[in-house]
């Protein structure tokens, strides 16, 4: 993880269009992944069936390298699943690229997974046991071959059968050539949302990929819940677990984009609220409040709303610098935030300032804001944090660094304001946190904060 952030696997979709003459199931597709294209940047593809056949296209690199309109063109049909992937569970390989796509005697699946299931190499054993083979060391394929298993009892079955065993954090887009299932974990870990088109439905990690699609959000699809799309409609199946919904809580503070709707929660919202919360745990005198681009504006507009202290812009991002800039050296790699963010010096020139950001991983990206900040001429600089410390790793489909290399999990917070440089450091409390979600929804209680307090709705297998 060469940029100092935790990282989401990756970002799902699928389309089903009721038109079965209808070619343009992929381009739709391609429209949700490019809006999704936050949540990974290491493989994409998509999976497309015109009732008969699948055909797929799939490479490592941005959905703009790996689709052109040549590429779209050969991908005809009215349904599709789609895929944005960033590596936890398995290498960075084209073979871990997804949709994954099955054939068999029975017909074909294509199958598109975020999150990360915890007891996969139990299953894996079983599943080799019994006759499987593997050509890639991801999870999803796992899901694949148990979904493939028992596919004679109908998909429908096969699909419901397969989510009672496998264990751990799941949005599932699955596919054949005639129908679009989407699920999602009995905790709700990860995030899947319903929309509908004109002429069909779609699924999607986050709701700015249904209005890409210039689709209609619809709702969230419930934890422990199944959504089945055919030519027939729309079925819902609930797997009656008693379990209560645990988003993941990062979505909020980091991974999803601004302009989404988490489980009825408005993600820009809720930065606000959590900056504003910050504000009034943390205040501290100050000129001028600035976030760090891009998920740490919002919590600092909401510092500024609270505390007084006039918001200003003070760091610009290079919007340009994808994950495939090479800095091959853990020096290189820090220094690449001086690529990556720069400041306005008449901005920040002899202000004492409170600067926002999302969260302090290993540290190093926060040094170098301080560094940068400074050299604008700053004369204080305030760091605050709109998330507690992360103190422990995810195994539920974030990519975290070891807990030795989360600088929280070993450093009290004054350790770490020296660390960074800063004049002043403070977190979010949890409860402030909790407390801020709260307010946006008052009746949304539930999320994983493992990261945070290192207890986890999942055991570890």
């Amino acid at each position: 993880m060469s940029d100092d952030k935790l990282h989401d696997e990756c970002g799902v979709v699928g389309v089903f269009l009721n038109n079965a003459k209808t070619d343009s199931a992929a381009t739709l597709a391609y429209y949700g992944l490019y809006s999704l294209q936050h949540r990974g940047q290491e493989s994409a593809g998509i999976a497309v069936s015109n009732d008969e056949v699948i055909k797929i296209q799939k490479a490592m690199g941005l959905v703009s390298d790996v689709f052109v309109p040549q590429h779209l063109a050969e991908l005809k049909g009215h349904i599709a699943v789609g895929h944005v992937r960033y590596a936890t569970a398995g290498g960075r390989t084209i073979e871990n690229a997804q949709p994954m796509l099955n054939k068999f005697k029975l017909g074909s699946i294509a199958l598109a997974h975020n999150g990360q299931l915890v007891n996969y190499e139990p299953l894996q054993e079983m599943l080799e046991e019994t006759g499987s083979t593997f050509t890639s060391t991801s999870d999803t394929e796992i899901i694949l071959k148990l979904i493939a298993r028992n596919y004679k009892k109908g998909l429908e079955q096969a699909v419901t059968n397969a989510i009672q065993v496998i264990k751990g954090s799941f949005a599932l887009c699955v596919m054949t050539e005639n129908c679009l299932i989407g699920a999602r974990d009995p905790y709700g870990i990860r995030p899947l949302c319903l929309g509908q088109l004109e002429d069909g439905w779609v699924l999607a990690s986050e709701s700015c990929a249904i209005d890409a699609m210039n689709g209609t959000f619809v709702r969230d699809v419930n934890p422990g819940e199944v959504v089945i799309i055919t030519s027939d409609g729309l079925k819902s199946v609930n797997l009656n677990e008693k379990t209560s919904k645990q988003t993941c809580i990062f979505e909020y503070v980091y991974f999803a984009r601004p302009d989404s709707i988490i489980d009825g929660i408005p993600v820009q919202y809720a930065r606000l609220k959590m900056g504003e919360m910050l504000a009034k745990e943390n205040p501290v005198e100050a000129d001028v409040v600035v976030g760090v681009p891009d998920s740490g504006i919002g919590a600092a507009l909401g510092y500024s709303a609270v505390s007084g202290v006039p918001y200003a812009t003070g760091i610009v991002k290079n919007k340009y610098i994808g994950r495939t800039f090479i800095a091959p050296t853990q020096k290189e790699r820090e220094n690449m935030v001086f690529v990556k963010l720069n400041a306005i010096k008449s901005d920040l020139n002899g202000k004492r300032v409170i600067v926002i950001d999302d969260s302090i991983v290993r540290g190093t990206t926060s040094r170098r804001l301080v560094q940068i900040l400074r050299r604008a001429g700053a004369k204080e600089v305030h760091f605050r944090v709109s998330s507690p410390p992360v103190k422990f790793p995810c195994y539920l489909g974030i990519d975290t660094p070891t807990k030795a290399e989360l600088i929280s999990s070993a450093h009290d917070v004054e350790q770490i304001r020296k660390e960074i440089g800063a004049d002043s450091l403070s977190f979010i409390s949890l409860e402030g946190m909790l407390e801020a979600l709260r307010s946006c929804r008052p009746e949304s209680n539930g999320y994983c904060k493992g990261c945070f307090c290192g207890e986890y709705p999942i055991a570890q297998v």
